[in-house]
């Protein structure tokens, strides 16, 4: 008799068994129950939900046990070390354990929380691991000592880059020629920034931060965790395939003019000891961008509600997607957030449901029809929603509705009725 796991991946199992297995109430061993339920987490549309709910939960010490022993199957550890899915206690076995390949352990260094790198830096494998390093210093979640760290352990193999990432005093490791170069343009940024600011009455800010006194203590030292993963947040060209090809993105636009003016503006560093092509290779990240990221990244709870609050465009479209629901929903409050950001964000899969909840409440926003259209076509939308909000679309939205896959049947139901009923009235006419 083969093992339950070959039955289930045939789909041999009826489904009162099928419901046992996502539970991990199956009589099998430790190691196959594990690998059962990430099998149906990974590929059942019936029972996913159920099996990614009992991993969640799954033992700690039998979890453990899977992530540390090299035979545990390929499948499961791949599940366990994905950034959605890691549970940061089975970390340490899982960055020792040789069947779990660097090129795992490289992707999830690109999105890792501040915890989770502090974790990896500690890890022998990863102070040895190259192409690891190189991830975990594209990470914007990098304090200024990790990236001091990761820099030495990288220079071992690099002249003279160590010292240049370590001169960064609380920067990005990638930072020195882009932020030489722009320096004035970033001076002047900061400044408008500050002076945008200063156009929200401190009282509209203050009147927030009373009203959600109790859900801000509730949450206070929650860093910020975007929906989705900082991977789907910020896109993946903002992180280079390596570091060659990043510095080459980078370099592109940088004139020869303006690479010189950032030579000149550090007196007493000559070329020989600052060669254009090993400083342009510390940017694959473009330098505003990472900057918003940082700023985000240093603040609290109550410091994320404020630049919410009082912030600019390019923060809001950031914070938006924060997890910790008092700060997402302080991005509505904002009095400069446009029509615009707000037809972008009812259309958005990785934000909190709070968020689309809200939108629809804000009179000003739901007279903009764009905004009811979005909200209807976002499958994140909750159905109930979704489904008192279709009746204000026009003829040819609902047709569109009607066929799009990924919203709910039942509002693509409703949508192909509602779409015939219009076209039953206009006939008449």
């Amino acid at each position: 008799m083969g093992r339950m796991i070959d039955q289930v991946r045939a789909s041999k199992l009826p489904s009162n068994m099928m419901q046992f297995a996502a539970r991990g109430a199956l009589s099998v061993p430790p190691d196959e129950n594990l690998e059962i339920l990430v099998y149906l987490a990974r590929h059942n549309k019936v029972f996913g939900d159920l099996a990614r709910m009992t991993l969640a939960g799954w033992d700690e010490k039998a979890s453990l046990v899977a992530a540390s022993d090299p035979k545990t199957a390929r499948e499961v550890l791949d599940y366990l070390v994905a950034s959605e899915n890691l549970r940061p206690k089975l970390l340490p076995a899982l960055l020792e354990n040789p069947s779990v390949p660097e090129s795992e352990l490289a992707k999830l260094a690109i999105s890792a929380s501040a915890e989770n790198i502090a974790a990896m830096l500690q890890s022998a494998r990863v102070r040895k691991a190259t192409g690891i390093l190189e991830s975990l210093r594209s990470n914007p979640y990098l304090k200024a000592n990790e990236a001091t760290t990761v820099a030495q352990l990288l220079g071992r193999g690099e002249s003279a880059a160590p010292a240049e990432i370590a001169a960064g005093e609380g920067t990005h490791p990638a930072a020195p020629v882009v932020a030489a170069v722009a320096g004035e343009a970033s001076v002047d940024a900061a400044k408008a920034d500050e002076h945008a600011e200063e156009e929200v009455p401190e009282e509209h800010v203050s009147a927030y931060l009373a009203e959600h006194a109790t859900e801000i203590v509730a949450e206070e030292g929650k860093p910020f965790q975007p929906i989705g993963g900082i991977m789907d947040l910020l896109g993946a060209d903002y992180f280079p395939v390596s570091a060659v090809q990043g510095a080459a993105d980078v370099a592109a636009p940088i004139p020869a003019a303006a690479t010189a003016s950032a030579a000149a503006a550090k007196p007493g560093m000559s070329p020989a000891a600052n060669p254009a092509g090993l400083a342009v290779s510390q940017l694959p990240i473009p330098a505003k961008r990472d900057n918003s990221m940082q700023k985000i990244n240093r603040l609290d709870v109550k410091g994320r509600i404020q630049l919410a609050l009082k912030g600019n465009k390019e923060e809001r479209s950031i914070l938006i997607r924060d997890g910790t629901k008092v700060v997402a929903l302080a991005v509505l409050e904002a009095p400069k957030l446009s029509d615009g950001e707000v037809e972008k964000f009812a259309l958005q899969k990785n934000v909190l449901e709070a968020v689309l909840r809200q939108i629809p409440l804000k009179r000003r926003f739901m007279k903009n029809y764009i905004v009811v259209r979005n909200l209807v076509a976002n499958p994140r939308t909750p159905l109930d929603l979704g489904m008192g909000l279709i009746k204000h679309l026009l003829a040819q939205d609902l047709k569109n509705i009607s066929a799009n896959k990924e919203v709910s049947e039942t509002v693509r139901k409703m949508a192909t009725k509602m779409y015939k009923q219009k076209l039953d009235q206009a006939n008449k006419k």
